[in-house]
């Protein structure tokens, strides 16, 4: 345990991790900027998820550090608490947001584990990837189930399993699955990885934990897809080359519509 914030040691190793990057300025650590706030929800919201009008709408980040993600939703008119682990990414927000003259709440917690924010005080909850740093995922679904209003919105993004499972040095024909896919513990470390955070512990969720548990949780889900990175033309080894073997992230639209369900063995009819 980390006796300061009294985390998990897998949260508290992420939430080292992730201040040294904003040390370090790391590729998701930097802030929004000018072009990405003139039209916000066209930035964030192309495929028409949010209904193209969020202003006064309670809109939790989540984390979601960084001055990115609360910046762009504040700049549609919401009202914007993010919650991250790492009080250096959040440190970011609250300068970005004073610099641009935006008000939003910033929350120091782990996804999975926020009983500092009330029951039913969201009617959007916006989850950029971050599901792999926490060993399991069901516990982040119940609680945003019990923060969101019914009908509310939720959007998340994943990695994929299968992404995180597969090697990034191209073999000869395509790339290898190198990892299981049953597995307990986080992966193994990287080095140099553009599909991986290098210094965090990372875990694969299956795709019955990632749909499943939603379900499970008392969404129902709406949409799913897949941001397209591929490109044929990029150099063998590149993040858009394996793209077009292997989808990175998944993005999924689910709308909270009960309470934690409880799981029912399921029958299958057959002919007699």
């Amino acid at each position: 345990m980390d006796q300061h914030h009294n985390l998990p040691t897998a949260h508290a190793h992420n939430r080292r991790a992730w201040d040294r990057f904003v040390e370090d300025k790391q590729r998701f650590t930097r802030p929004a900027r000018d072009e990405d706030v003139r039209n916000p929800l066209g930035k964030v919201d192309s495929l028409g998820w949010l209904g193209g009008d969020i202003r006064d709408k309670a809109v939790l980040c989540l984390g979601a550090g960084g001055g990115r993600q609360s910046i762009i939703y504040a700049s549609a008119g919401a009202d914007v608490t993010v919650v991250d682990i790492s009080p250096k990414m959040l440190e970011l927000d609250r300068e970005v947001a004073a610099e641009r003259q935006l008000t939003i709440r910033t929350v120091e917690a782990s996804m999975d584990h926020m009983p500092m924010l009330p029951a039913n005080a969201f009617d959007i909850v916006i989850h950029p990837v971050s599901t792999c740093y926490v060993p399991a995922i069901v516990p982040v679904y119940q609680e945003v189930a019990r923060v969101l209003r019914q009908q509310g919105t939720y959007i998340s993004q994943h990695k994929t399993p299968t992404s995180l499972q597969t090697d990034i040095t191209p073999a000869q024909q395509g790339y290898e699955i190198v990892e299981p896919y049953y597995r307990e513990g986080p992966l193994p470390p990287v080095v140099g990885s553009p599909h991986r955070e290098e210094g965090t512990l990372e875990y694969l969720h299956r795709w019955e934990e990632i749909l499943g548990g939603l379900c499970r949780c008392g969404f129902v889900i709406e949409d799913v897809v897949e941001p397209l990175h591929a490109e044929p033309t990029a150099e063998r080894g590149a993040f858009k080359h394996r793209s077009v073997y292997v989808a990175p992230y998944v993005r999924i639209k689910a709308r909270r519509i009960g309470p934690t369900a409880e799981v029912q063995p399921s029958s299958l009819w057959t002919p007699g």
